[in-house]
């Protein structure tokens, strides 16, 4: 008997991998299957991690490509090849490029440190810190061609009224961002994340599969 086709995700990271690990533990094998993992970083942990389970990994320095675009064909190519159904970005450290996203439409995720669309891009904790707000949190979201402008997926928020630094603020939304990551790819394996034909740039959440 043929086991039900099980979602196939491929993972960008380019540190320590530790969103990736949150998915291996929690949804690898049990509601979608990892089946690729890539890195701008050559030797990162998240390679590692990939390699342990026998799952195809694969480094994309960039220094072996003319520019970021090149980079990105490749590793599209390289994720289709793979029979790669939706893209995760964990802690991917780069932007994608337009090419890109044109190959996975609506399927490239990412998790956000920050309530979107409140501090978009790099270095969002300091932002916030800086801006001086009490209460932090975690967006999942659909990547498209903008700075953290996607569709959201899902949210949660935190209250650390206190907050000064930002490597303390990381720590309390690191398990927030595990939850919401492995929580939304469960999500769209189950079919239950879907465009709102009322408002294209918006998701509706639950509900019937489709």
């Amino acid at each position: 008997m043929n086991e039900p086709h099980r979602l196939r995700v491929g993972v960008l990271a380019s540190g320590a991998g530790t969103n990736l690990q949150a998915i291996l533990d929690r949804v690898h094998g049990k509601d979608a299957d990892v089946v690729a993992v890539g890195s701008d970083k050559p030797g990162a942990e998240a390679l590692g991690r990939a390699l342990g389970l026998g799952i195809a990994a694969r480094e994309f320095p960039a220094s072996e490509y003319a520019d970021r675009e090149a980079r990105d064909l490749a590793i599209a190519e390289w994720l289709v090849e793979q029979d790669v159904e939706l893209v995760v970005l964990a802690g991917y450290m780069q932007l994608v490029s337009a090419a890109f996203l044109a190959a996975f439409p609506l399927r490239v995720i990412n998790v956000h440190p920050a309530l979107l669309p409140a501090f978009p891009g790099i270095r969002a904790v300091e932002q916030a810190i800086d801006y001086g707000v009490k209460v932090f949190g975690v967006t999942v979201h659909f990547v498209d061609e903008g700075i953290d402008s996607g569709p959201i997926i899902l949210q949660q928020a935190v209250e650390l009224p206190e907050a000064s630094d930002a490597a303390q603020v990381r720590a309390a939304l690191r398990p927030i961002e595990h939850e919401l990551l492995t929580g939304a790819v469960r999500l769209i394996a189950s079919g239950t994340v879907r465009p709102d034909p009322a408002h294209p740039r918006r998701v509706l959440v639950g509900g019937t599969p489709q």
